[in-house]
């Protein structure tokens, strides 16, 4: 443990600086007027130089990219990307989009939205195209969309295209040889976010929604593969699960791709695309740069249409990383009481968290819900506090890959008394005001008295969380009971039983709220987004320490959401012993 904590505090040194260099790049930049795009010419998306994320925000370095010399990843917003590629559809001055879509990584549902806006693109007639040189199922699924896939024609890209899978990660043997014994409380025999902390291998019902969640993953993504591409699903699993796509001429005899090319090849196919005598001759700019150019606020309109994001660990307190309760509440109520909004979208993109930031965030949107319609949108999850905090606006949104529901509840302390006298030979004893005085102390475990009044406390919010998602969506008790007990759903499978209402995308959302305020047309509106990004000064001072106790340190590190969710809630349990009651899932979905 300790270990894990200078390792976490050293990475968490690295990535600052790094930051600060990013910080000033970025200064620079900001300066500079927005680029002159020429009078025709070809979009260019290449994956390895963008995140798509859930708002745009000051690029993060890939740790380990930049240390081994590589360049730093420019996050771009989805919306923006989506009024960046609506536009391009109608400009007559964009010839067609070039997808260089190596490199693709991320949430499940964003990439699937992106994806989308690209199919709307070629339904105006005009191509995308895309290029592969080592896909993995995340570019390959980007580049289902287009008109024509090239591939190269040179050995040694390695094929990564193995589907999607899920490892999830179990503790207890570590904990054990650290002393550490983990007490948990919970209800719900789905509710698997603690289990990894008492069990060294999964649950049958752990394993039960972690195999329907990544079928019914799956199954949306080979299908809009298998229709991209006019093949059918089996076609597209047997190629997979047969491991039949290795080398490029794999590709091209399964019916992957269209044609084999090196680069000159390549860059031949492109200049006679846009009708141009060489490639040198052919004109392009980047998505990014289409977006500093083309996609402003409608600032000539006064009424508004306000995008609130729910990016995040739902925490309690003021943090500005995550979706903290007193701190989110505050911008719900910036959203209430500016007259000049009309509508909210409320983009969930969490996988829970804090109860009772959850309940503060929950009575900020009830409100809201009062004096302006509000639809959700959920990005890549909205589970456990995610699903808490929107369950009852006027409508639900959901990707068909967004995991949602999770409804449960779940406490956990540990206690770490055999760690403090085997590893640190210290002897601890404890002078309190009544028996149960060091009940949160760690010190000690739990007599049967204490577990039962913890047990109690979950049972309450459980029947809390079940009759508040009843009364939201319309449902009886007994049912929502029945399809709760902390289960993850995929999107389409949540339509099927109620807990969405419709399939849809962030622009469909936006398109519902203005319908709903009173003008469908989306010209008529400027969408506005809270909250207001961190600056990269804001993100290094909250990297260097000016942060709320129960922020994870190791955000954007491949240590999120592991073991560093142990140690977060360590600190939680520190600084606030009431509040160690959850709502979230145990884990997140990312394709590569």
């Amino acid at each position: 443990m300790v270990l894990a904590v200078i390792c976490g505090l050293f990475l968490a040194g690295v990535i600052a600086f790094i930051l600060g260099i990013g910080f000033v790049s970025s200064m620079a930049a900001a300066g500079s007027a927005a680029p002159a795009l020429p009078k025709s010419g070809v979009m260019v998306i290449d994956m390895s130089k963008i995140s798509i994320t859930e708002q745009s925000t000051p690029s993060q370095p890939d740790v380990m990219s930049l240390v081994s010399g590589g360049s730093m990843t420019q996050n771009v917003g989805l919306w923006k990307a989506v009024q960046a590629i609506n536009k391009a559809a109608e400009d007559p001055a964009v010839q067609y989009i070039y997808i260089k879509a190596d490199g693709a990584s991320g949430g499940i549902a964003q990439l699937q939205e992106l994806r989308k806006s690209l199919s709307n693109f070629r339904m105006s007639g005009k191509p995308v195209i895309s290029y592969i040189e080592a896909p993995s199922t995340a570019s390959y699924y980007l580049a289902s969309v287009s008109d024509k896939i090239y591939m190269t024609s040179h050995q040694g890209g390695s094929s990564l295209i193995t589907g999607i899978g899920s490892s999830l990660m179990f503790y207890k043997d570590l904990l054990d040889k650290l002393g550490v014994n983990v007490q948990l409380i919970r209800h719900g025999k789905y509710k698997s976010a603690g289990e990894g902390y008492i069990k060294n291998a999964p649950s049958p019902e752990n394993l039960e929604q972690t195999q329907a969640m990544i079928d019914a993953i799956w199954g949306s993504y080979a299908a809009e593969i298998a229709e991209g591409r006019g093949m059918s699903v089996e076609a597209v699993d047997e190629a997979i699960d047969g491991l039949k796509l290795n080398l490029p001429e794999d590709f091209l005899r399964e019916g992957f791709v269209d044609e084999l090319l090196d680069r000159e090849g390549l860059e031949n196919k492109l200049a006679d695309l846009a009708v141009v005598e060489s490639f040198k001759k052919l004109k392009s700019f980047t998505l990014s740069e289409y977006i500093s150019a083309k996609v402003m606020p409608n600032t000539k309109v006064k009424n508004k249409i306000a995008i609130l994001y729910a990016d995040g660990n739902i925490i309690e307190g003021e943090g500005k990383q995550n979706v903290a309760g007193d701190y989110f509440s505050r911008e719900i109520a910036k959203v209430r009481a500016d007259s000049t909004v009309k509508a909210v979208v409320f983009r969930v993109n969490s996988p829970g968290g804090s109860v009772l930031a959850s309940e503060k965030i929950k009575a900020g949107i009830e409100l809201l819900k009062k004096e302006k319609p509000v639809v959700a949108s959920y990005g890549n999850y909205a589970a456990s506090g995610g699903y808490w905090i929107s369950n009852d606006c006027d409508k639900i949104y959901s990707d068909a890959t967004t995991l949602t529901g999770s409804i449960g509840v779940f406490s956990m302390i540990p206690d770490i008394s055999k760690t403090v006298k085997d590893l640190a030979h210290l002897n601890i004893v404890t002078v309190g005001s009544s028996k149960h005085a060091d009940m949160y102390s760690m010190m000690r475990p739990l007599d049967q008295d204490e577990l039962d009044y913890m047990q109690a406390s979950v049972e309450s919010i459980y029947d809390r969380f079940v009759n508040i998602v009843a009364e939201g969506r319309g449902l009886e008790p007994d049912f929502v009971d029945s399809i709760a007990q902390g289960r993850v759903w995929a999107g389409s499978d949540a339509l099927k039983i109620g807990l969405v209402d419709e399939i849809g995308t962030l622009e469909d959302a936006i398109k519902w709220a203005a319908a709903a305020a009173g003008d469908a047309d989306l010209a008529a509106w400027n969408v506005v987004e809270y909250p207001k990004p961190l600056s990269q000064m804001e993100m290094m001072r909250e990297m260097l320490g000016q942060r709320t106790p129960g922020e994870n340190i190791f955000a954007g590190t491949p240590f999120e959401d592991t073991a560093s969710m142990f140690l977060n809630w360590y600190a939680r349990v520190k600084k606030n012993p009431a509040d160690v009651t959850f709502a979230r899932i145990p884990y997140v979905i990312d394709i590569r």
